[in-house]
């Protein structure tokens, strides 16, 4: 096991996350701008309910790319904790039966002693096949380090 896979280790989507969180916070400061600049009379008039519905509608939009933004998979020594969109799982090592990521794959599967598959949905070849990939291969070096069965 190389330094760079030496637990613990966090994976995640950076390009992904970065690109999210600016969409989500670009957003937000649009609406807002938007809803401080509109005229209080007029033909039109904007009242206090219709600005906090738009700067409302940006923290929608802004919620909604943190959790999308919100994937990321830590190793260290006594297992792995995968955060998914909506959900966290902290798994030992001995539950981990195979690391895989295959090709058209949307991101890195754990298969489970119990004969479940977990998505890891930090390790993504979307933006990068070749970063991926590596991710991936790490995280299966620490899989069969930690004694886990073997791998494809």
């Amino acid at each position: 096991m190389s330094a760079v896979t030496q637990p613990p280790v966090t994976f995640r989507p950076t390009v992904t996350r970065i690109v999210l969180l600016a969409i989500g916070s670009g957003v937000l400061a649009v609406l807002t701008l938007i809803a401080f600049l509109l005229p209080a009379d007029g033909a039109v008039t904007w009242g206090v309910g219709d600005r906090a519905a738009l700067v409302g509608s940006g923290l929608l939009v802004l919620a909604v790319t943190l959790l999308l933004a919100r994937p990321r998979v830590t190793a260290d020594r006594d297992g792995v904790t995968v955060v998914n969109l909506t959900t966290t799982r902290r798994l030992a090592w001995a539950q981990v039966v195979r690391v895989t990521l295959r090709p058209g794959d949307p991101w890195v599967s754990l298969d489970l002693a119990d004969g479940t598959v977990l998505a890891v949905m930090a390790i993504q070849p979307g933006v990068s096949r070749a970063r991926s990939m590596e991710q991936a291969r790490a995280l299966r070096a620490l899989a069969e380090a930690g004694g886990a069965g073997p791998t494809d």
